[in-house]
């Protein structure tokens, strides 16, 4: 899958975002393609970038993006306004912290490339 994206360098890690206007993951599948194409494990993108059923999480969406990502030993930095999602169970699991700076949720892609490259 190719895409465009910004390499970073922050805190001496390089780090890659995503720069696509509109879904482009829509399930797994789609997310092991885009990670294997990028050149950093270090990825960050945006809410726009996925579908809206990640954001639910009886899809199961999450787990199996989030899953990809450990198993591949990616870090992932999900960037966006995560108020029009808003569950108590969302905001658990985005409050749980995965696994410290592996999996971050901001507000911004500065604070995601600060907690990624820590």
């Amino acid at each position: 899958m190719k895409t465009r994206h910004i390499q970073h360098t922050f805190n001496g890690k390089d780090i890659v975002a995503l720069q696509e206007n509109g879904v482009i993951i829509n399930n797994a599948r789609e997310f092991h393609d885009l990670i294997f194409d990028l050149p950093s494990d270090r990825i960050v993108l945006y809410t726009e970038n996925i579908d809206a059923s990640f954001f639910d999480l009886r899809t199961g969406l999450a787990s199996e993006i989030l899953q990809e990502a450990v198993s591949h030993s990616r870090q992932l930095g999900i960037v966006g306004d995560y108020s029009r999602y808003a569950s108590k169970s969302l905001n658990a699991f985005m409050a749980e912290g995965l696994e410290p700076n592996k999996i971050v949720f901001a507000d911004s892609l500065d604070e995601a490339l600060r907690k990624l490259s820590a």
